[in-house]
């Protein structure tokens, strides 16, 4: 919590203002009882010399106006002092969720699959949701209840030091509640946090799964799931909420014994003339005032072990470092050397995976070419391309891009090389204008447009009402699969890169458009290297050059005749997808 808290020197003028006014709202809060003290003792209460009670009307009136305008001073200052806590915390966690999210941006895959999405989102929501209810109270209470205890004690003892020895048994009482009531609650908080963890992560694949569900009628099993994950965590936290239910009438029971006392012994002190009325009362007030304060303090630092087991949650994200990281002096590709791939004995290995998803690759990519990478389900094709954006780094070889090893290279400017088109075509709610912008901000209409006609998808975009300002729902989930990867295809076309990659990207496509868009992409990335990863045989029997995978090793490198003649697995795949016919 107080690594987090450091973030906060950005607004420490916010802060040393806020204390400022803490200080002088406190020092008008305790003024009160004194001012109320004067008027019961010299104005309501003086005595005359026949010792009949005399009011003396002016002194009650100028004393409560100067107790009206401390109570405004004390009001003004309270509002002043919670607009500029507010606006501070909502600055600081602003200025986290920023972190926490160019932190998260920064990962590889490996860091996403070793917290989670679920756990992202709750940690970039409600941990720091947590985290600023408690900051935003510690500005507000916690500076201003310190000084309200301290300058309460103090002038409680001016008025009475006998009567003060009522505080030597209430406060270690009321502490002691305090103490017993957080070591049962603060670890109930903790685990608070991991159910919400658990709820988010039912909802999230509830949500995005929904299609799958409703199809295998799984409707009653995940609700029954969300059901179990809902009800552990309302359990868990009506049992801590019960708990801290019991504080406040505790509370409120040592405040009024407190208060009971200090009339019982006053009244006696003041039958025996060692005390005025008026400092009774204004006793009772500073006890009271001193009393808050603890309760104040109490509930803080009840609740600040929730912030802190979010704040160490936070922390985690923020402090793991990424696994891929850009050299200290990255290196510059040569100005002769444009979409050249090179994997020079590659080898990779899942995190604790006992054997190497990908063995000692090695191949070349030229620009103007076509290689095509084909096997079956399991042998190591998306693992191996995806190495070369550095979604993962090799954990042995070398993979070079235009005469440079790409962990030479930032990463900013290795991507920027690559036009990628993923397994699985995800697009952004907003219109098809703007995913196909998303991989070229400064492309005009005219590209858009040319971009989606090679990737044949002019025709159903110009089916839709608003052509190319059609809105698209999260996922993409309102157009069918194969016009998302279309989609997909143009957002890659649009970057106009040195290096195509596309991830089995074809595989929802009807074979007639899935042959045209080959045939336009021939002719678009003639001066590029194209690098295809596919199910299909009749994708990858033109490309200039076909790698064979099985069980991440190379079994196979050559065009589809030669394959066909010198690769056993080829053969076999090949077979499978053709009649004998078409394989003659």
């Amino acid at each position: 919590m107080i690594k987090l808290l450091k973030n906060l020197k950005p607004f420490a003028l916010s802060v040393v203002i806020i204390l400022i006014l803490a200080f002088f709202q406190s020092m008008a809060d305790l003024n009160l009882p004194n001012l109320m003290s004067d008027i019961i003792n010299n104005g309501i209460l003086k005595v005359n010399a026949k010792g009949a009670s005399n009011p003396d009307i002016p002194y009650i009136w100028s004393t409560g106006g100067k107790m009206l305008l401390v109570s405004a001073a004390s009001i003004t200052c309270a509002i002043i002092g919670s607009l500029i806590a507010s606006k501070t915390t909502l600055g600081l966690t602003r200025n986290l969720r920023k972190k926490l999210f160019t932190r998260i941006e920064s990962y590889s895959l490996n860091e996403f699959d070793k917290i989670g999405s679920a756990s992202l989102i709750t940690r970039t929501t409600n941990d720091i949701t947590q985290v600023q209810n408690v900051v935003i109270m510690m500005l507000r209470m916690l500076i201003t209840a310190p000084m309200m205890c301290i300058g309460g004690v103090i002038l409680a003892l001016r008025k009475d030091q006998a009567l003060s020895i009522i505080f030597l048994v209430a406060i270690p009482v009321l502490i002691i509640v305090i103490v017993l009531i957080g070591g049962g609650v603060v670890p109930l908080f903790k685990l608070m946090q991991k159910k919400v963890d658990k709820i988010n992560l039912v909802l999230r694949e509830g949500l995005t799964g929904i299609r799958v569900i409703r199809a295998f009628d799984r409707q009653e099993v995940e609700k029954k799931r969300f059901d179990e994950a809902n009800a552990d965590y309302t359990n868990t936290a009506i049992k801590a909420n019960k708990i801290m239910a019991g504080m406040m009438p505790l509370m409120m029971l040592v405040m009024n014994l407190t208060s009971i006392s200090i009339i019982w012994f006053g009244a006696k002190r003041i039958d025996l003339g060692e005390m005025k009325v008026g400092d009774m009362m204004a006793f009772t007030q500073y006890a009271m005032q001193i009393m808050m304060s603890v309760l104040m303090v109490a509930v803080m630092f009840v609740l600040i072990p929730r912030a802190q087991a979010s704040a160490v949650r936070i922390n985690e994200v923020l402090d793991m470092k990424p696994e891929i990281n850009d050299p200290k002096n990255p290196m510059k590709s040569s100005e002769g050397e444009k979409g050249y791939v090179e994997f020079r004995n590659v080898s990779f290995n899942y995190p604790g995976a006992e054997e190497p998803a990908i063995s000692n690759i090695s191949f070349k990519a030229r620009p103007g070419e076509t290689t095509a990478i084909i096997g079956g389900t399991g042998s190591g094709k998306s693992t191996l391309i995806s190495l070369i954006p550095r979604f993962y780094d090799a954990s042995e070889g070398s993979i070079i891009v235009d005469g440079v090893d790409i962990k030479e290279m930032s990463q900013e400017d290795l991507r920027a090389k690559i036009g990628f088109v993923p397994q699985k075509a995800i697009l952004f709610s907003g219109t098809i204008e703007s995913n196909i912008k998303f991989g070229n901000d400064n492309a005009s209409l005219d590209d858009i447009k040319h971009a989606a006609q090679v990737a044949q998808a002019s025709e159903f975009i110009s089916g839709m009402k608003d052509g190319f300002n059609s809105p698209i729902s999260e996922g993409g989930n309102n157009v069918s699969g194969g016009q998302k990867q279309r989609l997909s295809i143009a957002r890659a076309l649009i970057r106009r890169p040195e290096i195509y990659i596309f991830d089995d990207s074809f595989s929802a496509l009807d074979f007639k458009t899935d042959a045209k868009l080959r045939a336009a992409l021939n002719k678009e990335t003639s001066n590029s290297t194209v690098i295809i990863v596919a199910q299909r045989v009749s994708t990858v029997m033109n490309a200039d050059r076909i790698i064979v995978l099985d069980e991440g090793k190379v079994v196979g490198i050559g065009t589809h005749k030669e394959l066909l003649n010198s690769c056993e697995i080829y053969h076999e795949i090949v077979a499978s997808q053709l009649s004998e016919e078409e394989l003659a």
